[in-house]
């Protein structure tokens, strides 16, 4: 059986119809699922339980020995925010006290880091770069690096554990998400409702307005190397989840206005205050250890990603 936390989030919920898809439906899922904005995300997904977040670990007792896997997703994502009590809360201590239940239990745990950890990528994006070493912007990101710290100071272990370190992942389930959405979500909306795209004008002299580069990530590349650590479990620690390949903005607005078939009309926007000290220019995730997991199925590319989210999941109006 297995436990996937943030179940009704755009990745959780992602995961758990992958899984399904893969003819496994022994799930229980946790989350807050109150959430109206949430709901159409698990709805339809096959399980065998809801576990409410706020009192998951005392409805576990009733799963006890029949858990072999936790799939941790469930996070507070929201990098504008700067409470650090609320992220030492839900992505610290909720996810120390769930390693600790998979270590007590011989419990595979997989885990979601991301490389906001790696702050302005002076240091690089290596998943092989210590946790210690790294300098991220914001609370969320700090958050994420305490546990991956954490983790690896550990000497009692589940069964097997990987943390994922998540670049710019985007696709169907994320709608709720508002300002945290992709800009793939958003500029797909500006163009259909305005037939403008609106990009983040740069604010350093060597780097071209649009230029701002990304490792975009299709959620479905996600999930599927997901279900492949699942099954062969190659390796152990932190790694990469990225492409590794960056993608400028201007070149995700073109995909979207050629899947859309119109003409490119881009319109440059200050990037809000609240986030410019802590924007990331450029992103690309290090592979050197993701090449030796043996995962060898392709990425797929930004615009087939683009065309296939918004033809076959946004412009129709449906979740995966």
């Amino acid at each position: 059986m297995i436990l996937i936390t943030g179940a009704a989030g755009f990745i959780g919920s992602y995961v758990a119809g992958k899984l399904n898809s893969h003819k496994v439906d022994d799930l229980l899922l946790c989350d807050d699922f109150s959430a109206l904005t949430k709901q159409a995300n698990w709805r339809t997904k096959k399980y065998v339980a809801l576990l409410p977040r706020e009192h998951v670990f005392e409805d576990l007792q009733k799963w006890e020995g029949k858990i072999d896997t936790v799939i941790h997703l469930g996070a507070r994502t929201d990098t504008t925010l700067t409470d650090d009590h609320i992220f030492e809360k839900w992505n610290l201590a909720f996810s120390q006290h769930l390693w600790k239940y998979c270590a007590e239990r011989q419990i595979t745990f997989i885990y979601a880091s991301s490389a906001a950890t790696y702050g302005d990528g002076r240091l690089g994006y290596s998943d092989l770069t210590a946790p210690e070493y790294l300098q991220p912007l914001n609370a969320y990101a700090r958050s994420k690096n305490a546990f991956d710290r954490w983790a690896l100071q550990q000497d009692k272990l589940p069964a097997y554990w990987v943390g994922l370190k998540f670049f710019n992942v985007y696709g169907p389930n994320e709608y709720h998400k508002g300002r945290m959405a992709s800009v793939v979500y958003h500029g797909y909306k500006q163009i259909v409702q305005e037939g403008i795209l609106r990009l983040f004008r740069s604010h350093r002299a060597d780097v071209p307005d649009g230029c701002q580069a990304r490792d975009f990530i299709y959620v479905d590349d996600v999930a599927e190397i997901i279900w492949f650590l699942l099954k062969r479990q190659p390796l152990e620690g932190l790694l990469n989840v990225g492409t590794g390949q960056a993608r400028t903005f201007l070149d995700l607005a073109g995909a979207l206005f050629s899947t859309l078939d119109k003409e490119p009309h881009i319109q440059f926007v200050d990037t809000p205050e609240d986030i410019r000290a802590t924007y990331q220019y450029f992103t690309a995730a290090d592979q050197e250890k993701f090449k030796t997991t043996g995962y060898s199925k392709p990425f797929t590319s930004l615009e087939e990603g683009v065309r296939r989210y918004v033809q076959q999941f946004l412009i129709p109006g449906l979740y995966y």
